[in-house]
């Protein structure tokens, strides 16, 4: 017998949230990728290059932010759950693509 569970009441199963379940930590370490980009082009004397790169990053920070959100929404609330999934994936490519721009922008800025 478990603790804290009475033997009529049993553990309510969560859903892992199928490709949620990978979506959501995934942004998270993207919102930190971002961040650590965005302090490395801090390291380059100012530009106007520099600013692009700084907005980007930033923008896709909160990109990835949204995707995170997103992917949770989607493993708490089972009525929309594929919705919100779906969503979440989208935003999370977007987030990529997003990405990529940005480091090929501040590798061209940096050099």
């Amino acid at each position: 017998m478990m603790l804290g569970r009475s033997p009529e009441t049993p553990a309510r199963r969560v859903d892992s949230g199928g490709l949620s379940a990978h979506i959501l930590p995934t942004s998270a370490t993207m919102i930190g990728v971002c961040l650590t980009a965005l302090y490395i082009s801090l390291l380059g004397p100012p530009s106007e290059g520099r600013v692009l790169v700084d907005k980007l990053l930033a923008l896709d920070g909160l990109v990835f932010l949204a995707s995170a959100v997103l992917s949770f929404m989607s493993m708490r609330l089972r009525q929309r759950a594929a919705r919100y999934e779906a969503l979440g994936e989208n935003v999370f490519v977007a987030g990529l693509g997003l990405l990529a721009l940005g480091g090929l922008v501040l590798a061209f800025v940096v050099s």
